[in-house]
């Protein structure tokens, strides 16, 4: 499947092949997988020389070489947080909004401005460190609700804002 060309921001262009021109994809800032590999880093550093040295207290240091498990899965998940990244991204259509993700298991989400009954911008303590926000789009139907991770706070307040106002709109014309 061509995704079409990435750009330094992460955005991406999918190329259609409709008459008319495709949705214009967003990809998530970069603030997102540097938090993801920080938090990556600080659960399994300290895992492995936890590993390292009561096994190697209670079991012997032959079984201390057993703390490089917690090392071999930090070096094959800081790869995969890069492409799970990447994969991230939403376009704004006229009617709905779409939001896809997943490198294995591709899962795209559409979801029409009318059915939109709130959408609210959350940001944790580490988010805020690292200067980003989350959207989350809530519909009544709890099986179609949506989160945007990772967001600028700008941008997530500038989507939101646009998305209630469109909400409104097409729920007003229901």
């Amino acid at each position: 499947m061509d995704t079409g060309a990435r750009g330094i921001t992460g955005a991406v262009d999918t190329p259609d092949t409709s008459d008319g021109p495709g949705p214009v994809w967003t990809g998530l800032p970069r603030g997102l997988l540097k938090l993801r590999r920080l938090l990556l880093v600080l659960w399994l550093v300290p895992a492995a020389v936890a590993a390292g040295v009561l096994l190697g207290v209670f079991a012997g240091p032959p079984w201390a070489a057993f703390a490089v498990l917690p090392l071999a899965l930090l070096a094959w998940g800081w790869p995969m947080l890069g492409r799970n990244w990447r994969s991230w991204r939403y376009a704004e259509r006229a009617d709905d909004l779409l939001i896809t993700r997943g490198v294995l298991w591709r899962e795209e989400t559409i979801v029409p401005y009318g059915r939109m009954q709130l959408v609210e911008v959350t940001s944790g303590p580490l988010e805020r460190r690292f200067g980003l926000a989350s959207l989350q789009l809530h519909t009544a139907a709890a099986a179609t609700d949506a989160t945007i991770p990772g967001l600028a706070p700008a941008e997530a307040e500038r989507l939101r804002d646009r998305l209630t106002e469109l909400g409104e709109a097409r729920s007003a014309g229901l």
